[in-house]
């Protein structure tokens, strides 16, 4: 495959193109929102979304938000596929894990290091489906376990036998293990919501977990190493972010969630609207472009897209 890089990441990006591949690390912005950049690519014959989001440290959605119209099975050889890399952190304290669920992504604020710059780190996860959606708010992490074994909550094994499946209630450690190789326990009532890995990789980047929150294999294995117990984790869901970098606003709109009945949980154009208005009011000089927001919010492409007039970056 050949790669066209963009912007000054391109050795990191082509540092983190293999499922062996360590994480990808930022230095955390001290006045402003945005790291990294974006990243094009020319698709070979035999990639797929699933091969080049793994590949690339992306979820599946986050490929085929930004790539519309291009088919997800087969893109076609020659294809330049646009890899969105660069992302608004979201809009909560700066420390231990955040996740944002809208985005399916987790942050990794690690505590400083003397004189060294503070640093960010980000995975793509898989989230709660609609009818196990996963709980918004403050919790920690209260237990690390390697090689564990998965006690199947009751009402999973109860929506199996639905489905004329058979759970046991214990799942030992091995390859048939939903939970992968590591687990983190979080101390959310029930006790049954873990930060863990998978045997099936595929489902990264999409609302299809029991509410946990699920890695990559490589990814959660590095994670676990750096994550101590009491780690605070703050879990929100922002469809929409707004965030500030070289005195330009930009936005970043996100597909809400499903509902646990189908419905969709739409903050909407209003919701946008007063997270711009409420950025600029401190900086009164940066004049909002508001058609701008509008296309971001009607494309939903998860990627930031300056809404100012000050240098505005043009759409794709």
């Amino acid at each position: 495959m050949k790669h066209r890089i963009l912007g000054p990441l391109a050795m990191l990006a082509l540092a983190t193109a293999s499922p062996a591949a360590n994480a990808e690390s930022f230095a955390l912005p001290t006045d402003g929102d945005l790291i990294g950049e974006h990243l094009e690519i020319v698709a070979a014959r035999e990639d797929t979304f699933i091969d080049l989001a793994r590949r690339h440290g992306l979820g599946y959605e986050e490929l085929i938000h930004a790539n519309p119209g291009v088919d997800p099975w087969l893109p076609g050889e020659g294809r330049v596929i646009r890899l969105p890399k660069q992302r608004i952190l979201p809009d909560a304290p700066r420390e231990g894990i955040v996740v944002n669920l809208a985005e399916h992504r987790l942050y990794y604020f690690p505590p400083a290091k003397a004189g060294e710059p503070r640093v960010v780190i980000t995975h793509p996860i898989a989230v709660g489906k609609m009818d196990w959606s996963t709980p918004i708010g403050l919790t920690r992490v209260t237990q690390k376990v390697k090689n564990p074994p998965w006690h199947p909550p009751e009402s999973v094994r109860k929506a199996r036998a639905q489905r004329g499946e058979s759970l046991p209630r214990v799942v030992p450690p091995g390859p048939d293990n939903p939970l992968g190789t590591r687990m983190m326990r979080l101390a959310i009532p029930g006790g049954a919501y873990l930060i863990h890995g998978t045997n099936d990789p595929r489902g990264i980047g999409m609302q299809a977990t029991h509410g946990c929150l699920r890695l990559y294999p490589e990814d959660i294995e590095s994670l676990f190493e750096l994550v101590p117990v009491d780690m605070p984790v703050n879990i929100v869901n922002q469809p929409h972010k707004v965030g500030w970098r070289d005195g330009r606003l930009y936005v970043e709109v996100h597909p809400p969630l499903e509902s646990t009945d189908g419905r969709v949980f739409e903050p909407g154009r209003t919701e946008l609207a007063r997270l711009v208005a409420q950025a600029v009011r401190a900086r009164p000089a940066a004049a909002v472009v508001w058609e701008r927001a509008e296309t971001a919010f009607e494309r939903s492409e998860g990627v930031p897209v300056a809404v100012t007039t000050a240098m505005v970056a043009a759409l794709r």
